[in-house]
């Protein structure tokens, strides 16, 4: 087997069928030109359209402008580096997720080129002396882990498309319809209504009204934290703001929700002296939106816990219910508008609840796990750092 180090003269053998398609675009990049050729002219017999860069430098330039498919690129090169070339594509959208395999050397002590590598956002590498069909088993790889990514995302990109355009219209329409329909009632028989159905007007209009602000307020929500995740002044600016009564606040928002859905006596709390770094106003809205799905999701007169302690060094505010689960695949779904079994089952809002939950606590150096089994119940533990 030729090795591609050892033998840069040796002829590439054809292969009589490429595997790889030909639109497939790879950039090599090496300072060495023997190297840069002899990988240049192996992916061509494969059947790729192969762009080649003599310097870290002009790779950058190629890629670019170029957006190959893949990049394999050498670690060792004058001025700019392997891993200069790497770090500067994860900084760009267009750039940040072009697959890129590093080359490295044998004398790489203890794997720390390799390491370095992966921190930066390398998805593989090949060590030299490296053989012609290591090289076509580690391209074909990445490529297909690629193909795989974009197929799993265009799937996603779909289901959002169908969440939102058979959730957004119903809950736009629902509380306006409600609110329209007994305005006009009120306009209409003002002088023939009686007090009772005044006070029920009253109540459609204002929970109509509630509704519209919280879907209105979770769409603001979802964009500042959005805006704020990439901005270090505002996150430090937030960070420094942290609730002074979160017992309190806990307390008071899960006991307005148990309320809300008739269900006061259903709610189980307990509720330890915990400082987390975490403001009122996200701490609440957080506790509203676990809180409302704990509720939402399980029947009556079965329980809704919600706990708050220390354990290694990290504040867990955790909510449990009974209720319907969702299953594994539905879990790593999770996101903005993506709501599960809609069709069979009435459910308001736009699927932002945990999404949110999530986009606060990893604002403050938190996360979220959901667990959960279809038909048991769901668990979500909130994870903070102790103030």
């Amino acid at each position: 087997m030729l090795s591609v180090l050892s033998a840069p003269d040796a002829v590439v053998p054809a292969l009589a069928t490429p595997l790889t398609p030909v639109t497939r675009r790879i950039l090599v990049i090496d300072d060495d030109e023997a190297m840069l050729d002899l990988v240049g002219i192996a992916l061509r017999e494969r059947g790729f359209e192969v762009f080649q860069a003599d310097s870290g430098a002009e790779g950058l330039r190629i890629a670019t402008k170029k957006l190959p498919d893949l990049i394999l690129c050498d670690v060792r090169m004058e001025g700019v580096t392997g891993y200069d070339v790497l770090a500067d594509l994860r900084k760009h959208p267009s750039t940040a997720t072009l697959p890129f395999i590093l080359i490295t050397a044998n004398d790489d002590p203890g794997g720390i080129g390799m390491r370095q590598g992966m921190e930066l956002g390398a998805d593989d590498y090949l060590r030299k002396p490296f053989e012609i069909e290591s090289l076509y088993a580690t391209v074909d790889a990445r490529l297909k882990k690629a193909e795989m990514i974009r197929l799993d995302s265009e799937r996603r990109l779909a289901a959002l498309r169908d969440n939102i355009s058979l959730m957004l219209p119903h809950e736009l329409r629902t509380p306006l319809n409600g609110m329209l329909a007994y305005g006009d009632m009120l306009i209409s028989q003002a002088e023939t209504l009686q007090p009772a159905d005044l006070v029920e007007a009253g109540e459609v209009i204002s929970e109509s009204g509630h509704r519209l602000e919280r879907l209105i307020e979770n769409f603001l929500i979802y964009t500042q934290t959005e805006l704020m995740g990439g901005d270090p002044q505002r996150l430090a600016a937030l960070r420094g703001m942290p609730c002074d009564d979160v017992t309190a606040v806990i307390e008071e928002r899960a006991r307005r929700q148990a309320q809300r859905f008739g269900r006061p006596d259903d709610l189980d709390l307990e509720l330890q002296e915990v400082g987390i770094p975490i403001s009122r106003d996200y701490l609440a809205k957080v506790v509203d939106e676990l809180v409302q799905n704990a509720f939402k999701f399980s029947e009556p007169d079965t329980p809704v816990s919600v706990s708050l302690a220390a354990f290694d060094g990290q504040a867990q505010l955790t909510v449990s219910d009974l209720g319907r689960g969702m299953s594994a695949e539905e879990i790593s779904h999770i996101g903005a508008f993506m709501q599960f079994g809609r069709k069979h089952h009435e459910q308001q809002g736009l699927g932002l609840g945990l999404t949110i939950a999530r986009r606060l606590a990893g604002l403050y150096g938190g996360e979220v796990d959901v667990q959960s089994e279809t038909g048991q119940g769901t668990r979500v533990v909130v994870r903070l750092p102790v103030d």
